[in-house]
């Protein structure tokens, strides 16, 4: 009986995700264009923004916890599934359109801030300053987007936008948010009752749980044809969980990590740089490509299962 409530709860959490999505990426393009914003300037703050709640409330509250390898984990954990299985997946279901402006601006902004992340916990310690200068890089890189505007995509013409359009947005947020919530409860209970382990559990359902509103976001823009707010949400979501979620959390107790931390730190250096330099290539992400992604988080994934056995 419980085996079967967790397969309703899943049904209904993904029918939660599917429709947010729809009413957060048709709202989002419609204000964007209302505020003459770009479809990418969109998603790489506000959608972006809202996508990246759950990385947000765990990574908080395990540092106030005191248990920063959580948050540091928790965030990096989701940067690399991001980029991996998220941007991968898409692509090999369609072809990521991509811009001079995502690679050289956001991609390359996105690839410095993983670096400069990765020094400042060489020493394995992120101290309140450092914390407070990755989140005053975020800032000073949200406040140029919304100066420095690139041209306005047109697709087709839009709806104009209303009023409506914000309440949309923000149930839109909350409904992704829920249903990925209760992707999570309901998948846990399940995998609990098949009789996983709870580590198994942790690097595998609830990694990719915190995940699930990036996925249904970038999914739906994808096959809407809105490349931008696709890759913007997922560029944008990284760059918020490494400079606002991370710095914020720095500036409220100072986070240590262990060695093995640092090390996951060089692999998503490594995936944004692969991200990049395929983004660039033609200017999109190719079926291939998205292949190549994916592959590299399961090759990760085997190695994480290994290194535990």
């Amino acid at each position: 009986m419980s085996i079967l409530l967790d397969v309703v709860l899943i049904a209904i959490s993904m029918g939660l995700l599917c429709k947010g999505s729809h009413w957060l990426v048709d709202s989002a393009v419609r204000i964007a264009h209302k505020l003459r914003m770009s479809d990418l300037a969109i998603g790489l703050t506000i959608v972006a923004i809202g996508t990246s709640a759950p990385e947000f409330v765990v990574t908080i509250s395990a540092a106030l916890k005191g248990l920063p390898d959580i948050s540091v984990s928790n965030v990096v954990g989701s940067n690399i599934f991001n980029l991996g299985f998220i941007l991968g997946g898409c692509a090999a279901i369609r072809n990521i359109r991509t811009t001079s402006v995502l690679v050289w601006r956001d991609g390359l902004f996105l690839l410095s801030a993983s670096v400069i992340l990765t020094l400042f916990l060489r020493d394995l310690t992120l101290t309140s300053q450092e914390g407070f200068a990755l989140f005053a890089a975020l800032i000073i890189y949200i406040g140029y987007l919304f100066w420095k505007k690139v041209p306005i995509e047109q697709k087709e013409p839009e709806e104009n936008a209303t009023w409506k359009d914000i309440p949309i947005f923000v149930l839109g947020i909350i409904t992704v948010i829920v249903g990925g919530h209760l992707l999570v409860w309901s998948a846990v209970s399940m995998a609990r009752a098949f009789g996983l382990s709870e580590w198994v559990i942790g690097v595998t359902i609830v990694a990719a749980g915190t995940s699930t509103p990036e996925f249904a976001v970038s999914l739906v823009a994808a096959l809407k044809g809105r490349y931008s707010i696709s890759a913007g949400n997922l560029i944008g979501s990284d760059l918020y969980n490494l400079l606002g979620v991370l710095g914020l959390a720095g500036m409220l107790r100072p986070l240590t990590i262990d060695a093995p931390g640092l090390q996951s730190l060089y692999i998503l250096v490594g995936m944004v740089l692969l991200v990049v330099v395929f983004m660039r290539t033609g200017f999109r992400v190719s079926r291939a490509e998205g292949f190549v992604l994916v592959g590299f988080n399961l090759i990760r994934w085997i190695f994480d299962f290994s290194a535990q056995g």
